[in-house]
């Protein structure tokens, strides 16, 4: 995934930059940048690996050594960024957010197009950042660049440009799969993924931009380069898991969502006959415990929090480079409440459940300290296609996907002309999934929210959620 936060005023707002992307540090593991425009030493940048540090950490120096009174700032899982660029549309720098699945071909297209060169990092590959600024430089405005590159790209490109006339250019993506918060406090206007980073920081969140709106930004006002549409498939992750509770999009709240989505699990469960009589419900942190609340709510079942993560000094799992590292941090951060497991039925709730590694260990990690029974619920559908729109299950192939590969040895390759089938629990394909995976798991019991219940408690009709994950739908 990937965050962002760009200020612009006739003051320094490095300040404001800095902190406005450390809010955005839950977004992204690989790196780090901010680039600003002062108008006596121009545009400058700072960028560092953040993979065994936390933003604040690396960035520590960085009000020694830029200022301005333009700034954007980027945390991501992809290629260095912002980048500086001088073209025929003058200096600027760029970041942006997104999957670009046919980065080959535009890179053999422009070539051809231009007789031109990208330049090459270690290893061969180009920087995705510097492709999206070569093509937006083919047209004769930052506005009809964009457009020609979006019209270009199979997958997510939302851009931020820092202009050496003290403004941004934000550029929501086409489809309108990620957020982009335009906010506005006196004598400044700022740009941020996370609408609460902007607003910590005494910014009105004013605007949210439309999909594919591409907008320039000024110390005392907002102009609309090219309109967007209502016709947006926002990404539905970002609400079960990726956002920040304190956020909103859309004007809806992640936390709120995630109490509503665990008391639409719990009603379905009663419903259906099979709402374990648990003496705890917990969630997995940190991300299923807000779902889980909102099961016990809903359950009448005693909320608690049977084990605690201990992060003080163990980084995110995800933050390792492979998957046995993330794995083991996973496991050390784990520190159990015995009182709470040993003998109890516990049923636990999820953000997701995508390879099934970290549920695996979990419930071995509960049963090893004395848990009768653990049954488990995820927050989402169950996952049926790695996605390719942003990274969240992107580096999942679909065979490492624990469905797909559960269906295939439940049935072979024939299974996955049934997907639809094995989502859904009220079938002899669905309660074969779930009792198969229970089986791999260890598990008491098993179930997944629906994608109408998923819908439900976002409260956006689902023609404007991107459910790719679950019913391979664009």
């Amino acid at each position: 995934m990937g965050g962002f936060f760009g200020a612009v005023s006739e003051k320094n707002v490095l300040a404001d930059v800095f902190f406005g992307t450390d809010y955005h540090s839950h977004l992204g593991t690989k790196s780090a940048g901010i680039a600003a425009f002062d108008r006596e030493m121009g545009l400058q940048r700072d960028i560092h690996n953040i993979g065994n540090a936390p933003f604040r950490t690396k960035f520590s120096g960085v009000f020694d050594e830029i200022r301005g009174t333009a700034a954007i700032g980027t945390i991501n899982d992809t290629d260095p960024q912002p980048l500086l660029v001088r073209s025929a549309l003058g200096r600027y720098a760029i970041s942006f957010v997104g999957v670009i699945n046919n980065k080959e071909e535009l890179i053999e297209e422009y070539i051809r197009m231009t007789h031109g060169q990208l330049g090459t990092m270690s290893g061969g590959d180009q920087n995705t950042a510097e492709l999206v600024a070569s093509y937006i430089n083919l047209k004769d405005s930052f506005a009809e660049g964009i457009r020609f590159l979006q019209e270009r790209v199979k997958g997510t490109v939302l851009v931020l440009i820092l202009t050496e006339n003290n403004s941004i250019i934000a550029a929501r993506d086409k489809a309108g799969r990620l957020p982009v918060h335009i906010g506005k406090k006196e004598g400044a206007t700022s740009v941020s993924f996370e609408d609460f980073a902007q607003e910590k920081l005494d910014y009105e969140t004013v605007y949210e931009l439309k999909a594919g709106e591409v907008v320039e930004l000024f110390p005392d006002r907002m102009e609309i380069l090219l309109p967007g549409t209502d016709e947006m498939h926002i990404c539905s992750f970002l609400w079960s898991y990726y956002g920040y509770p304190t956020a909103s999009y859309e004007g809806i709240n992640v936390e709120r969502m995630r109490y509503r989505n665990g008391e639409i699990l719990a009603e379905h469960d009663r419903e259906n006959g099979i709402l374990p009589e648990a003496d705890y419900v917990a969630g997995v942190p940190d991300s299923g415990t807000p779902h889980a609340i909102g099961y016990a709510n809903e359950s009448h079942l005693h909320f608690s929090r049977p084990f605690i993560k201990y992060t003080p000094t163990w980084p995110r799992s995800f933050t390792s480079p492979t998957q046995v590292e993330r794995n083991q941090i996973a496991k050390m951060k784990q520190i159990p409440v015995n009182e709470l497991i040993r003998d109890k039925e516990l049923l636990f709730v999820d953000d997701s459940i995508v390879r099934g590694t970290q549920i695996r260990e979990t419930v071995e990690f509960l049963y090893e300290s004395g848990a009768g029974k653990v049954h488990m619920r995820s927050a989402c559908p169950p996952i049926m296609y790695g996605c390719k729109f942003l990274n969240f299950s992107r580096s999942t192939g679909d065979m490492e996907l624990i469905t797909r590969n559960t269906i295939l040895e439940l049935e072979g390759e024939k299974g996955f002309d049934y997907l639809e089938e094995y989502s859904d629990s009220h079938t002899e394909r669905g309660k074969r999934l779930r009792a198969k995976m229970c089986e791999r798991l260890h598990l008491a019991s098993l179930e997944f929210q629906t994608l109408e219940g998923l819908q439900e408690a976002i409260g956006i009709e689902q023609c404007k959620l991107c459910t790719y994950c679950w019913n391979g739908k664009e």
